[in-house]
């Protein structure tokens, strides 16, 4: 029997500016895997083969960004995908982290792994994150750590998953973006990035950007 190839629900493949991360700002094409709540596509992978070489081939980007909902859930897509044709520009994954074991079957086609970490995130989600941080590592591809604390974390609850993920790699860049206004809180971010840099040379502070309607 011919194989099937495997198909995503994917949220289309949109432009926008990022706005979370070690690419900040830069202009993307999105490959978004779709929430349940979101109207969706299903695309296999020579449709978004096609599409992604459409629309690079038609105006300008930094690189590609695969995210949404999950995307690892859809390795197999995504490696299917890339088999056929890697896209010309760089590609990061933006992920949660939970799904360590899935990040091989397309290290090798990334620019670059980027964890995200909402709010105050319990121990096993931060140890999953870290193990797909050591997975990138592994396989010499750039990593990140995108930390995202809500009001209610602490300077401590960060420094903690700081420090993991300098243990897990020296090599991992680490953002962090500051819940509401932080100018109203000067004091604190100083004083916080004093003791993260402590820990891990390679911390930054960067205020989130609101992401273009259609991209949240």
């Amino acid at each position: 029997m011919p194989v099937v190839p495997p198909t995503a629900a994917l949220a289309g493949v949109p432009a926008g500016v990022q706005g979370n991360g070690l690419w900040i700002g830069r202009r993307q094409l999105f490959v978004r895997f779709a929430a349940e709540a979101e109207t969706a596509t299903m695309y296999t992978p020579d449709a978004l083969v096609t599409e992604l070489t459409r629309l690079i081939g038609r105006s300008t980007y930094h690189s590609v960004s695969v995210s949404g909902r999950d995307p690892l859930a859809n390795a197999a897509f995504l490696r299917a995908a890339f088999e056929k044709q890697q896209p010309t520009l760089p590609t990061m994954l933006d992920c949660d982290g939970q799904r360590p074991e899935s990040i091989g079957e397309i290290v090798r086609f990334l620019g670059l792994v980027q964890v995200t970490l909402e709010g105050s995130p319990p121990e096993p989600v931060i140890e999953r994150a870290a193990a797909s941080l050591k997975a990138a590592a592994g396989a010499s591809v750039a990593h990140a750590l995108v930390l995202a604390p809500a009001d209610s974390t602490t300077d401590g609850q960060l420094l903690r998953m700081i420090s993991q993920a300098h243990t897990t790699s020296t090599a991992t860049a680490v953002v962090v973006h500051p819940p509401g206004d932080s100018a109203e809180q000067d004091r604190r971010w100083l004083t916080f990035m004093e003791h993260a840099v402590a820990l891990h040379g390679d911390v930054r502070l960067v205020p989130r950007l609101s992401r273009p309607t259609g991209m949240r």
